[in-house]
């Protein structure tokens, strides 16, 4: 029975999970060499006519060698296609070097996020020795999220490396060296696609002094998949980069790696003294506004949504208190512990908090020592001190403690980088996702869909043909649910209230997933 909840129920009602019936998200499954037909409960809405498209990890270890972290997992793909109101699911492994490699050899290969790849122990002393010195292999374990970039599809962790993919067969068919077209060590897995179809994206590359340097990429629409991207250097207008305080450090990665045995974990270090930054660029001609705006340090992965009102970019996402790396309490061995030590560990990492920051455009000196921002819908403060800077406190929009609403969704093709009023979820209930949730960003009500053992992944909004409302429209997630008879599901809420709309049950179990798409 699925449970429902608005307002202060979303805090007081918590699922526990003594089964840990969790742990089935971190366990490796095989490909399929077929579709599988899905049983549907429920009317599959007529315009869902597509596929959903998600990536995550599906294999947790290579032989006897096991992956550590969350994000070391090998990409396997996800489809469940929509036709004359049925659905059928198909999966299959992203034939990476990194995947090839480790399948052919028996052994962790490449070097992932939170484990390093030994040399070959067949190999002779020599010949190991001089593999620490040939430098860093980077993967291209492409596990994170699939896009469009022109008329193709790519699968993309946040390396240098994409890989072309075909979204209907799900084979694997390029691998992308994105440093052979721009100047940059790696992109995001979160481009931002405009409506005609224009790619943004923000990598880094090598800067002054081994310093890191940002530039945004830009992919025009009328190419034919990736030719020759524009780097200069989002609302309609600008764009909003958040520096915080966790950082590579370029050194450790380009010597300490090779010498020493590091691994990507091993090379973030968090300046407690930097606070966070707020980076402000104009779209069109791209140039750098330089202005210093600094808030307290946070931790944060993703954007909920950015837009300009009455000379002030108004800013929300998703973040985490203090200047500690999230990505520490995401090692596998704590996310397949027994649930007391799971909310034990929990309870040591940052507190999750939905903030909005305004950052007002129009500075003045003379203003210094009050509040700048003059929107009545917010409590968000800017203030400008002696030294130019103006120092951001966020209005917080959710907290609740130990309770995460990330992965956010909006209606993006509608309101991406508009004023908007209405976000979805996944909610993490001390790291274990458990429930969808949807946020009125202006009034702060939300909603919740829950069922006992089931652990849902992040919702994908895809808005009804003819739309009035923002909301008018549905959420995609895969659900697993270890104890029921058909043991994972596609799941369609209405996005208005997070009533079950229908569920299409498949007879075998689906790891965690972590982006994706809809591809109408």
């Amino acid at each position: 029975m699925s449970l429902l909840f608005c307002f202060s129920f979303f805090f007081a009602n918590r699922f526990e999970h003594p089964a840990g019936g969790y742990r089935k998200l971190f366990e490796t499954c095989e490909e399929l060499s077929e579709t599988l037909p899905t049983t549907v409960t429920g009317r599959i809405p007529s315009f869902l006519k597509g596929s959903l498209l998600r990536l995550g990890p599906g294999l947790f270890e290579v032989g006897d060698e096991p992956f550590y972290h969350l994000f070391d997992g090998q990409a396997l793909m996800h489809k469940f296609d929509f036709k004359n109101g049925q659905v059928t699911y198909f999966r299959k492994f992203i034939r990476t070097d990194a995947y090839v490699r480790a399948i052919t050899e028996k052994r962790v290969v490449i070097t992932e996020f939170g484990t390093f790849a030994y040399p070959d122990p067949c190999k002779n002393i020599f010949s190991r020795f001089f593999t620490y010195f040939q430098g860093v292999e980077v993967t291209d374990n492409c596990l994170v999220n699939v896009y469009p970039i022109g008329e193709d599809y790519y699968a993309v962790t946040e390396t240098n490396y994409i890989t072309k993919v075909n979204t209907d067969t799900l084979e694997t068919l390029k691998k992308v060296d994105m440093c052979s077209y721009v100047n940059i060590n790696g992109v995001t897995a979160h481009p931002h696609i405009e409506r005609d179809g224009t790619v943004y994206n923000i990598g880094n590359c090598m800067g002054k002094g081994a310093s890191l340097a940002y530039n945004i990429v830009r992919i025009p629409p009328t190419q034919k998949g990736l030719d020759k991207p524009r780097i200069f250097g989002k609302t309609d207008n600008y764009f909003v980069f958040v520096e915080t305080p966790v950082k590579i450090n370029l050194l450790k990665f380009l010597s300490a790696w090779s010498i020493r045995g590091c691994n990507y974990m091993d090379c973030f270090e968090s300046n407690e003294s930097q606070g966070t930054l707020f980076h402000i660029a104009k779209k069109d001609p791209g140039e750098y506004i330089d202005l210093k705006f600094k808030g307290a340090p946070i931790g944060m992965f993703h954007h909920i949504n950015a837009f300009e009102d009455q000379g002030f970019i108004v800013v929300d996402l998703c973040a985490w208190k203090g200047f500690e790396f999230v990505y520490n309490y995401l090692w596998l061995a704590n996310l397949r512990a027994n649930w007391d030590e799971v909310k034990k560990a929990a309870m040591l990492a940052p507190q999750p908090e939905v903030r909005r920051y305004v950052i007002p455009l129009d500075v003045h000196k003379e203003e210094q020592g009050k509040n700048l921002v003059s929107l009545p819908y917010t409590t968000a403060t800017a203030t400008m001190y002696a030294d130019g800077s103006t120092w951001l406190e966020p209005e917080v929009l959710f907290s609740s403690p130990h309770q995460a609403f990330e992965f956010p969704q909006i209606n993006y093709k509608r309101y991406g980088g508009k004023n908007y009023t209405y976000a979805y979820a996944l909610g993490l209930n001390h790291f274990i996702p458990d429930r969808i949730c949807k946020l009125n960003v202006k009034t702060k009500e939300t909603w919740v869909w829950q069922e006992p053992d089931s652990y849902p992944s992040e919702p994908l909004f895809v808005q009804t043909p003819d739309a009035v409302d923002e909301d008018d429209g549905v959420l995609l997630t895969i659900v697993a649910a270890p104890g029921a008879q058909r043991p994972a599901y596609l799941l369609i809420l209405n996005a208005k209230d997070l009533s079950e709309v229908a569920r299409a049950e498949v007879e075998c179990t689906i790891p965690v997933t972590f982006h994706g798409m809809y591809k109408p």
